[in-house]
């Protein structure tokens, strides 16, 4: 697929359907490059369109089913955008670090794929509201989902959740408490952490 030259191409881009309940569309909108005027529109669609389905059908489709509608703060960001962010200190990282994130529609050093999506889950501001109860839910995905790193921020814990073809499995946060909770080579990456979120809906697909 090319990338849109028009406005009816960038509407059929947008009408791909990722998974049973996500569009790429759904992923397409972006604060920087509507306010700053940047066009968010992948450079390579057929990558971004993969990496992307991983990301929904394997990630986003079951946490749906499994806690209710969630809300998606961002999605896809093209390398123009993101570069603008980075080099004007709107979070983001560089596009280097980015590929295979946020920047669906480029692999990264190693050459793999990946995308990321930052959502907010209703059903857990609704029902937990004390320091560190992020936890919780990030444990959950951590014994239930193939996800690759997830970061968690402070308002409303708003969740970077990233599909990667060689998931690192690292999760770290910026709320309280701060820091890296697990990573590959801590004790507490392996095994069942299931007294962390009891009363948790059991996983649907």
């Amino acid at each position: 697929m090319r990338t849109p030259g028009s406005m009816k191409g960038l509407e059929e881009l947008g009408r791909v359907r990722l998974s049973k309940n996500f569009f790429l569309r759904d992923f397409l909108f972006s604060e920087i490059a509507n306010f700053y005027g940047i066009p968010n529109i992948p450079e390579d669609p057929d990558l971004a369109i993969e990496a992307g389905r991983h990301l929904c059908e394997e990630l986003l489709e079951p946490l749906q089913a499994t806690f209710g509608r969630l809300h998606l703060r961002s999605g896809y960001r093209c390398a123009k955008v993101n570069e603008f962010g980075n080099k004007n200190n709107l979070n983001c990282s560089s596009n280097a670090n980015t590929a295979a994130d946020h920047i669906w529609d480029r692999r990264d050093a190693q050459g793999f794929m990946g995308a990321t999506a930052c959502v907010v889950f209703p059903w857990l501001i609704d029902n937990y509201n004390d320091d560190g109860d992020w936890q919780k839910m990030v444990w959950w995905i951590h014994d239930h989902l193939p996800y690759s790193s997830i970061m968690v921020f402070p308002k409303l814990w708003a969740m970077n959740i990233q599909w990667h073809e060689r998931p690192i499995r690292r999760i770290r946060s910026f709320a309280e408490p701060r820091g890296v909770l697990t990573k590959i080579g801590m004790p507490n990456n392996e095994g069942d952490h299931s007294e962390h979120y009891i009363g948790f809906p059991a996983l649907k697909r």
